[in-house]
């Protein structure tokens, strides 16, 4: 069964004109049971990010200051969230669930975060709507627990995991491989054990090409053990942040695509969804809800039948 990872939590009160679409961790589930793509036996209820957990990964000061509410003011505004003791507990359970879906990808191929893909959160600040690296955690669990020996961070979000690439620039066991927009947020990047930056308005055919070039051999190359996928839809053409120009059905061929080749070379791969801002809700919403189809009909639809 394709387990899903959900949690009311994860959808944080924001202004009604905020540039985050927080209802979309409403609308995905929502769409997904009433199409028959799941049921409600689908979802698990993450559990919370222990303080041990978190300082994996982020410093005991960080923490410290998220924790009692003394998060500078500059710092928080970083974030791009009113800074509350709701909005940590928030990332404690999506880091949390991340982590989990890992372990469910090891028995059943693939697992996947509503939410998840807070890749702008280094060791230190967080910025950019991501409190905690879920992905960064979850790994550094995983490697810490002898879960997973070599992992490959697959993050397909237009804009560079800055904090994926600064958290594990050390780590030899992790391969962070960024695929993004050269002229977005990040504007001061880090620098990835593989990044690839792609000019404004890259369309489909250019952008699979590169990524059929290039994952097959990061897989053979590297040969992890896990896999997680930032399916971020913000790459759309109709996205507000994005500056790339690809299809609903380009989007689509990319998911596909990641996740036949995680299966072929049977690697575990826990998906998280990253960013999406287009201007209409409903091509965030279809696009994300594209890749736990894809995900559904890969790995499962023998089942099914």
């Amino acid at each position: 069964m394709l387990k899903i990872a959900y949690s009311d939590i994860f959808r944080y009160s924001v202004p009604e004109k905020h540039r985050f679409p927080m209802q979309k961790y409403t609308m995905i589930p929502e769409r997904l049971l009433a199409e028959g793509t799941i049921t409600s036996d689908n979802f698990f209820a993450p559990k919370r990010l222990s303080e041990e957990e978190i300082l994996t990964t982020h410093t005991a000061d960080y923490w410290q200051q998220l924790k009692t509410q003394t998060l500078p003011r500059k710092e928080a505004r970083a974030i791009g969230f009113e800074m509350t003791p709701e909005l940590v507990e928030r990332g404690r359970y999506i880091a949390h669930a991340t982590y989990e879906c890992a372990l469910y990808a090891q028995q059943y191929g693939v697992a996947m975060n509503v939410a998840g893909g807070t890749h702008h959160a280094f060791a230190d600040h967080g910025e950019g709507f991501c409190v905690f690296n879920d992905v960064c955690i979850a790994s550094n669990l995983l490697l810490n627990r002898g879960q997973a020996q070599r992992i490959l961070i697959v993050d397909l979000d237009v804009h560079q995991g800055n904090g994926n690439a600064s958290i594990m620039a050390d780590e030899p066991r992790v391969f962070v491989f960024s695929m993004h927009g050269a002229k977005n947020y990040p504007f001061r990047k880090q620098v990835s054990d593989l990044d690839i930056e792609l000019d404004n308005d890259t369309a489909d055919a250019e952008y699979l090409q590169i990524l059929e070039d290039t994952l097959p051999r990061l897989i053979h190359e590297f040969a992890p053990d896990m896999m997680f996928y930032q399916s971020a839809v913000d790459v759309l053409a109709t996205d507000k942040l994005g500056k790339l120009s690809l299809t609903l059905e380009g989007c689509k061929a990319r998911d596909a695509f990641v996740l036949q080749q995680a299966k072929a070379a049977n690697i575990p791969v826990a998906i998280v969804m990253g960013g999406g801002y287009s201007e209409d809700i409903e091509d965030v919403v279809e696009a994300h809800c594209n890749t736990f189809r894809l995900a559904q009909q890969l790995f499962f639809a023998e089942l099914i039948d």
